[in-house]
């Protein structure tokens, strides 16, 4: 079955880039979720007044990938412990965020951030079911795919 979840980890290019990569994922797409404005541009999330955050709507096949390696590999992919958004990337729209669309996903995320802070890791992203996405304007898409190399801010760092 194709499920989705949106994901926030700071510069949508860059979580784009990592999970598009992970087998079973049908399809990615970058925009603005939870905000309070109607059909934000990507000009008006920087200017921090909407409410958004920039995040990765994500298709992926349950038969082929389970949600907790869908979210396995979004916690390895970001500092999920720093306050004020992703590494230079600083400010509202770059917070750690994730979006469920079903209570598994919901219960998964539970768990790996219980697990997490076992570690003594201080998790701060946040869960929230998903609102409205805005998909962000086409030159956004695939950002790193179209320019070639590799994102700046995310790496794998194997957690799990």
């Amino acid at each position: 079955m194709i499920k989705l979840i949106y994901l926030a980890a700071g510069c949508f290019w860059g979580v784009q880039f990592q999970l598009a990569k992970l087998p079973g994922i049908v399809s990615t797409e970058v925009g603005y979720i939870g905000g309070h404005t109607e059909s934000p541009t990507y000009e008006d999330v920087c200017r921090g007044n909407t409410g958004h955050f920039e995040a990765v709507k994500v298709e992926y096949d349950d038969a082929v990938v389970s949600s907790e390696d869908v979210l396995k590999l979004y916690f390895e992919i970001h500092d999920f412990e720093q306050a004020d958004g992703q590494g230079p990337d600083l400010g509202w729209q770059y917070l750690s965020r994730i979006f469920y669309t079903d209570d598994e996903q919901r219960q998964v995320a539970s768990t790996i951030i219980d697990r997490l802070r076992a570690q003594t890791y201080q998790v701060r992203t946040l869960l929230e079911p998903a609102p409205k996405f805005w998909p962000a304007e086409t030159y956004h898409q695939n950002y790193y795919e179209k320019k070639g190399g590799q994102p700046y801010c995310h790496t794998r760092r194997k957690i799990f």
